[in-house]
């Protein structure tokens, strides 16, 4: 399956018409999730009922946003700007990635095998960062799920606040982590199959009975 460089704004219309009803990186670590004891994640089987819809109406959601996401998304154009001059690279912005069933929104990519993903955290969190100096593991399946998705070798993470030190974090291909990630996301596109198929053929219980 090729894959297909989508050029959109993020947050726009086409950009919500462009990741309709597929999983993508941002929610890679829902995918993977599983509830208390092995169970069922209330969280996965939301997301699926979600992009089931997606499927079904052929329209997408409205997307989600908060204060955070809002603020990220204003001071992601600084936080760029600082990395290029960091590491003396001209990132290339993009709107959404896909490949085949999947999907993922990089905030750039770099040359031909690398990417950016940005994140912006309050002053305390990116002290924790600094010290850490490791790259952040809550954000590992969206990262390494992108470098799958968009078949790159390499994605930085930068973590930004104004007034701040900024930390940048290089992870490359875990070919062990992608597997995995590979075998749930297949798993999971597999079971929103048969939702949308479920919900496709529903008839009302009296519509069965006069059947």
């Amino acid at each position: 399956m090729a894959i297909e460089i989508i050029s959109c704004d993020q947050g726009s219309d086409s950009w919500l018409r462009a990741r309709a009803g597929i999983p993508t990186a941002s929610m890679f670590a829902t995918v993977m999730a599983s509830g208390r004891g092995g169970g069922e994640s209330k969280t996965r089987a939301k997301y699926m009922r979600q992009l089931a819809g997606e499927i079904i109406t052929g329209k997408p959601i409205e997307g989600y946003s908060n204060h955070h996401m809002e603020r990220g998304h204003e001071m992601e154009p600084e936080a760029r700007d600082l990395y290029a001059f960091a590491t003396d690279t001209a990132p290339e912005i993009v709107g959404f990635v896909r490949n085949g069933n999947k999907g993922c929104s990089p905030d750039s990519l770099i040359g031909a095998n690398g990417m950016l993903e940005i994140k912006t955290k309050l002053p305390d969190l990116l002290i924790e960062c600094l010290e850490r100096d490791d790259f952040p593991p809550e954000h590992r399946a969206q990262c390494q799920g992108a470098l799958w998705v968009a078949e790159r070798e390499w994605i930085d993470i930068t973590v930004y606040w104004p007034g701040m030190p900024v930390f940048i974090k290089r992870a490359y291909r875990d070919k062990d982590f992608i597997s995995k990630l590979a075998d749930d996301v297949d798993q999971f596109n597999d079971e929103l199959a048969a939702l949308v198929e479920r919900v496709r053929s529903y008839q009302p219980s009296n519509q069965k009975e006069a059947a």
